[in-house]
């Protein structure tokens, strides 16, 4: 399974888990689909058995891939654990150095002006000793000094955290991204400009105003690489060439030029997910930050039914009316009803008689 290729029914699934509340409800419905329309469950106890599994082969089957999933959580811990230690390991490298800063700024004492003593005065030199501060007078100054010069440094230290929590240049660069539609959850780049949606990335190069046919530009889409290229007299000149930090579908995937302006190229994810770059070496951007809303552009037919299907249990449910579950039944039952044999024939169809679980209709 192609990375990202289980979201596509995460809707289908939230939704049931919406549904029945919790996990272990959840589990139930699940392996209760594969007891009642699948042979999990069946066992092959003779050779001449062609559906099932051999006796223990199921469930090594489900814990494999609980183990899978498993391994990955516990490398998403470890990630999470090395990219705290680091961010801890940044902060008191930028602590330290808003020390040696602050302490570098500490001002520099003014030199004591030099006074030539004539020794062969006596009353002068006697008035020169008295001008010189008692030892305990000159040990009080240097401690207060040393007292102020700490409390400095420690209130810079203290402020530390506050200040540079986050460079406020990364925090803004983002939010100028946001604005502007060509980079929207994207970014602007030396030769190109990209943005996206949940499947699809636009990438925009610039080109010379003397570009203005398509046989002028070349391009080359493979999974995982781009080339934007104009064609210069006898030359090639490249605009835009790497390695993409994703796999795209290249049928999917198509190019156009503006005349004059750039060319435009239209990138279908081959799984549905954020991208934080286009090419592999270019500054990422921080996906915590851009809006992650699926456009309902985006959701499929069926996907798009079982989300009104959805929506539609939803009101009814608040309301205190049967939900499209109910309702399918409550058709069904209504056609037999009053048919030939029918013990209920001439009698009033009271949907209240039946009580219909969601996992009793398939839609």
């Amino acid at each position: 399974m192609e990375p990202g290729s289980a979201e596509l029914y995460d809707q289908a699934l939230l939704g049931i888990l919406q549904h029945v509340g919790n996990i272990q409800e959840f589990l139930r419905v699940f392996f209760g689909f594969l007891y009642r329309k699948t042979d999990f469950y069946r066992l092959l106890r003779h050779p001449s058995d062609r559906m099932g599994f051999p006796p223990g082969a199921a469930q090594a089957l489900v814990l494999q891939v609980f183990k899978t999933y498993d391994h990955m959580a516990r490398q998403d811990d470890e990630k999470r654990r090395k990219e705290f230690e680091e961010k801890i390991r940044r902060k008191e490298e930028e602590t330290k150095a808003i020390v040696a800063a602050a302490v570098e700024k500490e001002p520099v004492p003014v030199s004591v002006q030099e006074t030539e003593i004539d020794s062969t005065t006596e009353v002068d030199g006697l008035q020169e000793m008295e001008k010189v501060p008692p030892k305990g007078t000159k040990c009080a100054v240097q401690e207060e000094a040393h007292s102020l010069e700490e409390a400095e440094l420690l209130g810079a230290v203290a402020s530390a955290p506050e200040v540079h929590r986050e460079p406020p240049a990364l925090l803004k660069q983002q939010e100028q991204f946001q604005k502007n539609p060509d980079s929207y959850n994207g970014a602007i780049r030396e030769n190109y400009i990209w943005s996206q949606d949940y499947m699809d990335l636009e990438v925009k190069v610039p080109v010379p105003k003397y570009i203005v046919k398509g046989k002028q530009v070349s391009v080359d889409l493979c999974s995982d690489s781009i080339r934007v290229a104009v064609l210069e007299g006898n030359g090639v000149h490249v605009l835009m060439e790497g390695k993409l930090t994703h796999k795209i579908n290249t049928e999917s995937s198509f190019w156009s030029l503006e005349p004059g302006k750039c060319v435009l190229v239209n990138l279908n994810k081959v799984g549905e997910y954020w991208w934080s770059a286009i090419l592999e070496g270019e500054e990422h951007i921080d996906i915590d930050k851009i809006n992650k809303e699926r456009s309902m552009a985006t959701v499929d037919e069926e996907e798009h039914a079982v989300l009104d299907r959805l929506t539609f249990d939803y009101h009814q449910k608040l309301q205190g009316k049967p939900q499209s579950h109910e309702l399918k039944v409550h058709e069904m039952l209504k056609k037999g009803w009053d048919a030939e044999g029918s013990p209920f024939r001439g009698q009033r169809f009271d949907p209240a008689m039946f009580n219909i679980s969601p996992g009793a209709v398939q839609f």
